[in-house]
Formats: structure tokens, sequence, C-alpha cells
């Protein structure tokens, strides 16, 4: 870490940061009589705090974003070039990176072609709320609004992406939240809604054609799912569920809208962890990992099928998409896109993520023989999560505070790892880990270590 980063002068950054900053996610009535922390510098998967601490990142940024990794020269000289170069324009017109990173990301998407660019998750998964209404009105006689979200699954933080969030304590107190969105069951077989059954990711799919046939299928126009739930336990679908997924929507000419803003770009080890399951998508949206971080950029990626239906009547005023991202227009944002892929082609940190995901898995799975906190491991690629348990046999979810309590020991150790976090009363309980697509072994390793030393404490 830089020695200027140790001065006193973080005394005042500390002071001010107390004063002024309103953080993301945080209580800070302990800020009165603690200090706030500061990240000052990263390396890799390494940062270091205002104190000069230094800590492995297992979880991307706090967020699951950083995917490459901190300190990428070449990714911020890509940026500060562009930005001297042209660093704005509304994207009612295009830009140079805007073009040639669309071109290379529909180059990873076979069957997709059209990427509208805004600047965050929850935008781009409003844009296609809005497209799939503005299709309801102009070709199904406003029928067809209605958009299905799955219970646990996050989708995004305004009120209209709350609106399709299957986490209750994240929407509470924001309504009257958005009507025209309806939940639709969860798929993780080890809470089964059903006790034991068989197929249980086909009974799972079944029970969203269940709530459609409910609603009407005349009245839904899409259904939203991550391919990988994130922040609702880390929960990868069940065998045999995105086919009958798939099967369903297409009977039921419903709208297919696959959120990878977590899995997007690298996570899972593929490019997009819908393509694990064979799943032809009409929208996919992304924003974390598309930049690591590095600029602020989201995608929303839809067919040309899609595309087509915003341009059927030019002479109608009101026949295209008529919305705008002020900053969709950064081109600091593609700029670093197209290097951040680069960097992932280039290192080969898709096969990476394959090989660490199933060490982390390993590693995890290896605890669970140790700890009896541990109920279940699951993931993909380097996406993982740990759920906690006071009583395997009945499965009875951790106390939060115990959770938390591992966290803060893997903190205080020098790893920061997370759980799920305000999404669930009584179900906050899993582990989550999303290292850097650069992960090695001895990250890995380090970051299981951390876990056990820490179960062993707040469990016994």
């Amino acid at each position: 870490m830089s020695s200027v980063l140790r001065t006193d002068a973080m005394r005042e950054v500390v002071e001010s940061d107390r004063a002024h900053v309103w953080h993301h996610l945080v209580q800070h009535k302990p800020f009165e009589t603690v200090d706030p922390r500061i990240y000052v510098e990263g390396k890799g998967m390494r940062l270091w705090d205002a104190a000069g601490r230094e800590y492995l990142d297992a979880v991307s940024g706090g967020v699951w974003t950083v995917n490459v990794g901190y300190g990428r020269e070449s990714i911020a000289n890509a940026v500060r070039d562009q930005l001297v170069r042209m660093n704005y324009f509304s994207n009612a017109a295009g830009s140079v990176p805007g073009a040639l990173f669309a071109r290379r990301l529909i180059e990873k998407m076979p069957g997709m072609s059209r990427v509208y660019f805004g600047n965050s998750g929850s935008e781009a998964n409003e844009k296609v709320f809005k497209m799939v209404r503005q299709i309801a009105h102009r070709h199904h006689g406003g029928r067809k609004y209605k958009i299905l979200y799955r219970e646990r699954d996050y989708h995004g933080t305004t009120i209209a992406t709350l609106s399709a969030g299957g986490q209750p304590q994240r929407n509470a107190q924001y309504g009257p939240l958005t009507p025209g969105f309806v939940e639709v069951p969860h798929c993780l077989e080890y809470r089964s809604q059903w006790g034991a059954v068989d197929n249980y990711g086909e009974r799972a799919a079944d029970a969203i054609e269940q709530v459609i046939l409910r609603e009407g299928p005349d009245t839904i126009g899409a259904i939203c799912l991550e391919p990988v739930t994130a922040g609702g336990g880390v929960i990868t679908p069940p065998r045999g569920y995105w086919e009958r997924v798939q099967d369903i929507c297409r009977r039921h000419s419903i709208l297919l809208h696959i959120d990878e803003v977590v899995c997007g770009v690298g996570r899972t080890g593929k490019w997009f962890g819908y393509q694990h399951y064979g799943i032809k998508p009409d929208f996919v949206t992304m924003a974390k990992g598309v930049a690591s971080g590095y600029a602020a950029i989201s995608c929303t990626v839809t067919t040309e099928a899609v595309f087509d239906l915003f341009k059927d009547d030019p002479n109608d005023p009101l026949s295209y998409f008529r919305d705008i991202s002020t900053f969709g227009g950064c081109a600091g944002g593609p700029a670093a896109a197209l290097e951040n892929m680069r960097i992932i082609e280039d290192e080969q940190l898709l096969a990476n993520t394959q090989r660490m995901g199933e060490r982390l898995l390993a590693n995890l799975r290896a605890l669970q023989q140790r700890h009896a906190a541990i109920g279940e491991v699951r993931g993909l690629g380097l996406f993982c999560g740990a759920e906690l348990v006071s009583d395997r046999k009945t499965r009875e979810p951790a106390e939060e505070k115990k959770v938390q309590a591992v966290v803060a020991d893997c903190l205080a150790n020098g790893v920061i790892i997370g759980a799920t976090n305000r999404s669930l009363a009584g179900l906050n309980n899993t582990l989550c880990l999303s290292p850097a697509l650069i992960a090695s072994e001895a990250d890995i390793d380090r970051i299981t270590a951390a876990i056990d030393a820490a179960l062993g404490r707040v469990f016994g």
C-alpha cells in the first residue's frame, strides 16, 4: 500500500465521511462511537483500509462487481483516453466504444441482437418492464401487462424493481408498490415447499404454470428470473427446472427475461449464467461485472424479434421505445467494458473461474463435514453459498446474529465475506462468496480457512 495513505491526513477523511456520507445498507448509529470503514487502495484481490490493514476480498467489492480484480491500469487508461477524446453524448446518437462493445457483447450471446445502454442493474431491469408494458399496449390490447417474478429473487432498488422483488425485507416500508407484478414460488429444494418430491425442479417450474393459469395466460407479458438466485440465498436451479420454464413460456407466449446483473460476464464460469441451461431468452440484463466497477454501465439486451415490435409503424409518434438513460450516453462505460472483456479472454478467466469454483465448492463441502452448522453448500463457478443452520436434522436456520458473527470474525482476520442481508425474515442465514475471477488456489484456501476458524469460534 502507498505510504501516503498512512498519514494523519486520513483522519480528516474519516471525520468527513462520518459527518457527511450516507452509506448504503448500513445502520449509522454505531458511527457515533466507532470509525466508518474506508478502503483506500486495491490491488488484485487485496484491499487496504484507512488504518493500513490488509484484506482479502471474497465478495468482489461487496456486491459481486469487481470481476477482474483491483488496480487494472489498462481499464483505467482506456476510460481516461476515451473521456479525453469524447466523454459523453446522449445515446440518441452513437459512440465508437458503444458500437464496438455492443458488437463484441452480442458475439457472446447467440440469438440476441440489440443492446440498450444504461447505468445500473435496477435501471436495466426497469427498461425491460417498460418494454413489456409498451408491447402489451401496442400489440395485445393492453392485456399482457403482468410481469411474474420469483420468491427470493432480487431485481433492483427502484420502486418498480422492488415490486418485482421476492425479498420482503427489502420491500418493507416502501409501499405501496407498483401493481401488475405477480410472485411465483422459489426453487430451493433444500427448503422445499412440497416436502420430499420426485423431480423437484419440474415441480417448482409447474408451480409457475399454476400461477399463470390462475392469473390468465393472456394477462402475463413476461417472467423475470435470475439464472442463479443471488441475495436470496445463492440458489442454483434444480435439475429439469429451466427446461420446463422455457417450455411453459413458449406455450403461453410469455417473454423470458433473464436478470444477469450478478451472474453475467464470467461469474459462473460462462459468459452468462443462462448459458449453462440451454435457455433462449427474450431479454437479458447485466451490470455489475460488465466493467468490473471501473465505470458505471448496464445493458438491456434483446432479440431482434423484440426490437422489431418497436418499429412496426414509423408514422406513429408513440410506436418507438420512448425512453432515455442520461448516463447511458457516457462513453467511458463501454470503453471500460471492452477492456474488461479483453482481460477475461486473454487471461482465460472463464476457465480459471470453473477451476477455482470447483475448488471453492470442494473446500466448503469439506467444511460441511467438519461443522454441523453448515446445512447445505451450493453454487456455480465463483458464486457460492453455505447455508447455516442451528439443527441439521430439522434444518432450523441459524440465528442471524451468529451468521453475522461469522462474517465479522472473518473480517477481523483479514478476509471479507458476505451473507444474505435484509432479505427474508428468519432466513438471512447463507454465507455468500464471490471472489474475483482471478482468484488463485491460495486465495480460495485462505477464504475457506477463515470461514473454518470463524465457524469454530462462533458455533463451537
